[in-house]
């Protein structure tokens, strides 16, 4: 899920969606109107699943979009290597996240976790 915004009203820290992939927002320079064109602003972030870097330019006054990013609580049923099972808290739904070494060692089965879930992805948070 999306919904549209004006670039000139996002806000650091807040979330914004560059090609296709929900990214946070890290910083937003904005440059003043010129003699021929309108204020300019670029904005940096970083993707919430994949971690990459992303920036964008764009008038102030363009239309962009926001994903709807939402943080969830879920137990975990079972780990089996870099899988992890979890079942929502809320809906009672089963799926499945792949998590690295690192993340594997905080997991423990029967545990309360939260995770991130916006535009058909999810992330343990």
């Amino acid at each position: 899920m999306k919904e549209q915004t004006e670039v000139g009203k996002l806000k650091e820290g807040r979330y914004v969606l560059i090609e296709e992939e929900p990214c946070k927002i890290l910083s937003i320079a904005t440059s003043k109107p010129g003699k021929h064109g309108a204020a300019k602003s670029r904005i940096d972030a970083v993707g919430i699943f994949d971690g990459m870097k992303r920036s964008i330019v764009q008038p102030v006054s363009a239309k962009t979009y926001i994903p709807l990013v939402e943080r969830k609580n879920a137990q975990v049923i079972s780990t089996s290597g870099n899988s992890v099972q979890l079942m929502d808290l809320a809906d009672f739904e089963n799926f499945e996240i792949n998590v690295s070494d690192e993340a594997m060692e905080k997991i423990s089965v029967g545990s309360e976790i939260t995770y991130i879930e916006s535009m058909g992805k999810r992330k343990i948070d």
